[in-house]
């Protein structure tokens, strides 16, 4: 390719010849020449800064596009890091009330409210129970259930957020690590569940009184079956766990909820209808007043709190998933009558049983384990098949009420890693699984497989049961009442009360009222009464 000459060299050569030729010397040029000369050597560098300008517009649009798009990219990435962080919403109103009813439908229910009627009078005391229910139960609920919508993150910085970074955000970390610890010990128990469903369908739930005892007492102290159970049941919590909320905890809930409610009226309507079952229905809603004191009230007033899972984090976390539009009164209320209604059917499903066969109902935890199998045995001898499938459904339903509590205590702590240090939420559900699988077999060899494993005489699983239950969830539960009632700007709690206005909020003073002044008295009974200072 032949290289192109610029203008001026093409003429400055033209005038050069020119010269040349006319004056006989080379290289001398005329003066008009010089001029024409110097004149297109001026053109030509106003050629190079024109071309010098286009080149730096050119330059600069390039970097100004450039930089358009890199921030274009850049904000993309962060929509995309912020949707993975983005809170979820329960799908449906069915989808809340059950998951949260879940959460507070456990163990609890099944079997320390029988024990806990038995030991008070019956009647009397569930009458009492539901007043303090709601009196305590639904204020807890809706506080919890304010916060954990008004800041739309896990306990730790739904608290944080409304405590404006304060002290008072303590109540939350708290609250997860009382879950977190929960968690582990729970899951033991769950474990015992389901070792009791495979000894049901194998056929070994069959015996005299003492077979039982001991053989929930060598299975407490195994240093195999409950661990594996335990890992069992931490797994599939897992699972269900690291779905997400729609897809993992509403579905399940929506799938184990109605089946725990069927098989509880199976086994209620079986128990029913055995011949002596009326003293146990008498025993449940015929009340003698005059058993009422100071402990049955007190006692009552513990279960209301403990069976709702208050304190712990749950309520807090699932309320983080509610909508603008759900109504967190009218929630709190049903979730309270589904765990009355659950606690009832429970004394319904064992005390006609237990006196049908003539064994005292106030057996105390041992209960599900020791005094519910052979009760079942005994009252159905007649028919053994019916027998065997009762004591099955019995286990499987006290599973499904484990499992659905277990999967509310392990979304605390799952919420707090996945929102907290910005991991995935599998890998958050993933970390608090090895965690309280961890706890969980400590706890579970602590009770005999392993020796040293106890301080001051009590064993690990324990000492978690203590710490968690008379200590961590009565500081929570109380301090919870305190901030929301004198701390949190009352036109907030307004506001969350009634939707934004969109609800008539007829009763907001009378919960206000409770939250300041009954609600803590009440926890603090609980608390000094659980130490017998009062």
């Amino acid at each position: 390719m032949t290289e192109q000459v610029p203008p001026y060299m093409t003429r400055c050569v033209h005038l050069s010849m020119k010269a040349t030729l006319s004056n006989g010397v080379s290289g001398k040029i005329g003066v008009r020449d010089r001029i024409q000369m110097s004149m297109m050597q001026h053109q030509e560098s106003g050629y190079f800064f024109k071309e010098g300008i286009s080149f730096c517009i050119f330059i600069c649009c390039f970097g100004c596009k450039s930089t358009k798009y890199f921030v274009l990219l850049q904000t993309n990435m962060e929509k995309h890091e912020m949707a993975k962080l983005k809170r979820a919403n329960f799908g449906s109103h069915l989808g809340v009330i059950l998951a949260t009813a879940g959460s507070a439908v456990g163990l609890g229910n099944v079997w320390r409210f029988p024990y806990m009627t038995g030991e008070n009078g019956g009647a009397v005391f569930i009458i009492i129970y539901v007043i303090c229910v709601l009196l305590l139960g639904i204020p807890c609920m809706v506080s919890e259930f304010i916060v954990g919508r008004h800041g739309r993150a896990n306990t730790a910085g739904a608290y944080r957020k409304l405590a404006g970074g304060g002290p008072w955000s303590l109540i939350g970390y708290m609250g997860v690590l009382t879950g977190f610890l929960i968690t582990g010990y729970y899951a033991v128990v769950a474990g015992w569940c389901g070792q009791y469903i495979w000894a049901s369908l194998v056929g070994h739930m069959s015996g005299s009184p003492e077979y039982f005892q001991q053989y929930f007492a060598s299975l407490s102290t195994d240093p195999v079956k409950p661990v594996l159970w335990t890992v069992i049941m931490l797994g599939l919590t897992y699972l269900i766990i690291e779905k997400g909320v729609r897809d993992g905890i509403e579905r399940a809930s929506k799938v184990m909820m109605p089946t725990l409610f069927i098989l509880l009226l199976v086994i209620v309507v079986a128990s029913c209808m055995l011949p002596g079952a009326e003293k146990g229905i008498d025993f449940l809603f015929k009340p003698d007043f005059t058993k009422i004191n100071s402990d049955v009230f007190l006692s009552a007033l513990g279960q209301a709190f403990y069976s709702l899972s208050i304190a712990m984090g749950c309520l807090c976390t699932y309320a983080s998933y509610f909508s603008r539009e759900t109504n967190l009164v009218g929630s709190a209320t049903q979730i309270a009558v589904i765990d009355c209604i659950v606690a009832i059917l429970a004394g319904l499903m064992i005390f006609p049983a237990a006196f049908a066969v003539g064994v005292s109902p106030d057996s105390g935890a041992s209960l599900v384990f020791i005094t519910l199998p052979n009760v079942f045995q005994q009252a159905f001898a007649g028919i053994p098949v019916l027998g065997y499938v009762i004591s099955l459904v019995f286990f499987a339903l006290l599973t499904l009420a484990a499992l659905t509590s277990l999967i509310s205590l392990h979304e605390v702590s799952t919420a707090f890693l996945h929102e907290e240090f910005v991991i995935t939420r599998k890998k958050a559900a993933l970390i608090v699984t090895v965690t309280t699988i961890i706890i969980g077999c400590l706890c579970s060899l602590s009770l005999g497989a392993v020796d040293f494993m106890t301080v001051w005489e009590k064993t690990l699983f324990d000492i978690f049961d203590f710490v968690t239950g008379q200590i961590f969830l009565p500081v929570v539960g109380f301090l919870t009442c305190i901030f929301i009632g004198w701390f949190v700007p009352h036109k907030l709690v307004r506001d969350e009360f009634t939707n934004w206005g969109t609800l008539r909020g007829r009763f907001f003073h009378l919960y206000l009222f409770l939250v300041k002044y009954v609600c803590p008295l009440a926890i603090l009974f609980i608390f000094l009464h659980q130490f017998g200072l009062i």
